[in-house]
């Protein structure tokens, strides 16, 4: 009720019988009302203000929200537009909605280019490149892939840029028709993805195909024969290699392989097909040509290049190369078996004396089945001790007596008699078992010894393999320690090729052997080109003179001058020298001439058993009479 309305009831109430106002009772009935309604307007007062503090509390908060929706909002800017991808986004009708700095920068747009509204096809015609069109294997693949995301509402699409660039963007189409992409600079990846598929194919160090592309091709070359068609392999091995590389370094050997490469390569031709198959090995096939004079002009062509001097700096390096050839479809017509025939091949070539080629042939893939077999034997030959060393003695020409024994291995097959050391111990080189062979001979050798008088020594042969596939010192350490023999009484006989498989290896051993009283030999001396380098390299204790200076000492002269020479040498550099294959009265009257030291050979004695090595130190003095 409004207060004017109540005011007026009240004077009514208050209107005396005169008509006049009782002031009293009109004051009583106000304060009356008054009092009745205090109490609502004290409820009233107190919500007024607990609306003016909720408004003003609301206010501070409406206040905080917006301040951290503005931070919220500054760091959204500042991550979207620090984002290493670009980062866009359009509605339904195709238009740019969102976009970060590097969306703009990957296609190299303007600012203004990307304001809110611009359509796709705007953008599309700013952009300096095109998109790319998938040509490849792998990029069809890749289309491929994007066709079915596209159902998955996913797309993937490559843009080139002018530049030379390659953008990525990954395209996610939402149910509403509009979308978010990201979008990547692939360059590099793509780049490094290539390289990577190249080097599975290729060679880093020469370019050349490597052996699986090689395979692939020879698959291919084989299924798309001709009936009429023969189809060649050639298999190369450069001869010696190994030795460039330990005494000239892998650098220079790295140097040389891309120079053998560059030759090969340019005999061979474009129309063949070249490949590095690993370390010092190369193969050529050849495909449309006439077998078997095309590939044999190839080979010579190939032989007469690479028998020119390669240089590496100032110095000169001479090498010679083997080959091994097979012809489809006689040789094989699967790739497996071309290769393995054509690295039979090579293996003759390499066991004739290198420098040479060799086709294939059904007997040499009888002699591989007998090597194989040749090799199951020694190996269940080391494991059962099937070998025994005979010993031939070494002479003392001043004392006039033997000084020692050279021991010498002997292999008694059980089916097939006894094998020449000539025929398995390259065999157990090649295949690793000169290793345990080398490590057996130590032991006996040094167990039969201790059974001979204090002065009488042993000559044991260490192969290269020796020294880097085992521990040497220690070897020999055991060996003389479990016979009780002292270290002065064996003598290490090494050849040339130990020295030239790895000098930096091989001389810190020599040292130490030395150093324990071992003495330490160069046997075949005068056989290698460089023996005289080696002398001057490690100070050995004796020199052996090759038999094939000896035969003819007696009737040439030269012969003689030779044999002359290397004795003063042996004795200017405080070596004994011992001359092999002594064989006549007149050759021991001429060495004893020239004062050599010693002398080993069938005028002495041939290899016995250890057995009868008491009666050949009983027998009197030999003499040139």
């Amino acid at each position: 009720m409004k207060a004017e309305t109540l005011f007026w009831q009240q004077c009514a109430q208050a209107v005396t019988d005169d008509g006049s106002i009782d002031a009293q009772r009109l004051m009583d009935l106000v304060i009356a009302t008054y009092r009745r309604h205090e109490s609502d307007y004290g409820e009233i007062e107190r919500s007024a203000e607990t609306l003016l503090t909720e408004n003003h509390a609301m206010r501070g908060e409406i206040s905080a929200v917006t301040q951290a929706f503005d931070e919220q909002k500054r760091l959204f800017e500042v991550v979207l537009n620090n984002l290493p991808i670009g980062l866009s986004v359009f509605d339904a009708d195709q238009r740019l909605r969102l976009s970060n700095t590097r969306f703009r920068q990957l296609f190299g747009l303007r600012r203004a280019d990307v304001d809110a509204g611009a359509t796709i096809a705007d953008l599309i015609g700013r952009i300096r490149g095109a998109e790319s069109i998938c040509t490849t294997p792998e990029q069809r693949s890749r289309k491929h892939s994007s066709a079915r995301a596209k159902n998955d509402s996913l797309r993937r699409r490559e843009w080139q840029m002018d530049d030379g660039r390659i953008i990525q963007s990954m395209v996610t189409i939402l149910s509403d028709g509009s979308s978010i992409a990201i979008h990547a600079d692939i360059t590099e990846d793509r780049k490094a993805a290539e390289r990577i598929a190249y080097l599975a194919h290729h060679d880093p160090l020469t370019g050349l195909p490597n052996r699986i592309h090689f395979r692939e091709r020879v698959d291919a070359a084989l299924a798309e024969r001709k009936p009429d068609e023969q189809i060649a392999l050639v298999h190369l091995n450069l001869d010696r290699f190994k030795s460039i590389n330990n005494t000239m370094g892998a650098s220079t050997g790295d140097d040389i392989l891309q120079q053998v490469a560059d030759r090969i390569r340019a005999s061979a031709g474009t129309e063949n097909i070249l490949a590095r198959l690993g370390s010092d090995e190369f193969a050529i096939l050849q495909t449309g040509r006439q077998q078997p004079w095309n590939v044999t002009a190839l080979a010579d062509q190939i032989r007469r290049e690479l028998s020119e001097p390669f240089l590496h700096g100032e110095k000169q390096v001479e090498l010679s190369v083997s080959m091994g050839i097979a012809v489809a479809p006689g040789d094989g017509e699967e790739t497996d078996v071309l290769l393995k025939h054509a690295g039979v091949a090579l293996s003759h070539a390499k066991a004739d004396g290198r420098k040479r080629e060799r086709f294939f042939t059904g007997e040499m893939e009888a002699q591989m089945q007998l090597r194989h077999t040749l090799e199951a034997d020694l190996r269940a030959a080391v494991q059962k001790e099937e070998f025994e060393l005979h010993y031939q003695p070494l002479y003392d020409l001043s004392q006039r007596r033997i000084c020692g024994f050279e021991a010498l291995i002997r292999w008694n097959h059980p089916i097939r008699g006894r094998i020449s050391p000539m025929d398995f111990i390259p065999l157990a080189e090649e295949v690793g078992l000169i290793v345990d062979i080398g490590r057996w001979v130590l032991r006996r050798a040094c167990s039969d010894a201790a059974q001979w008088p204090e002065g009488i020594k042993v000559a044991v042969n260490v192969s290269a393999i020796q020294f880097s596939g085992t521990d040497l010192p220690q070897d020999v350490g055991e060996a003389l320690a479990a016979a009780s023999l002292t270290p002065s009484r064996l003598e290490l006989e090494i050849t040339e090729s130990v020295l030239m498989e790895n000098l930096d290896e091989v001389l810190p051993i020599l040292h130490a052997l030395k150093e324990r009283g071992i003495r330490i030999s160069m046997d075949d001396f005068g056989t290698g080109y460089s023996s005289l380098s080696y002398l001057s390299s490690f100070p050995f204790d004796k020199i052996k003179i090759d038999k094939s200076f000896v035969s003819d000492i007696a009737d040439n002269k030269e012969a003689h001058a030779i044999m002359r020479a290397i004795i003063l040498l042996g004795d200017a550099l405080g070596m004994r020298v011992t001359v092999e294959g002594v064989e006549s009265a007149a050759q021991l009257a001429l060495l004893e001439c020239e004062e050599c030291d010693e002398i080993q050979g069938y005028y002495i004695s041939p290899p016995r058993p250890a057995r009868e090595v008491p009666h050949l130190l009983s027998l009197p003095p030999k003499t040139a009479a």
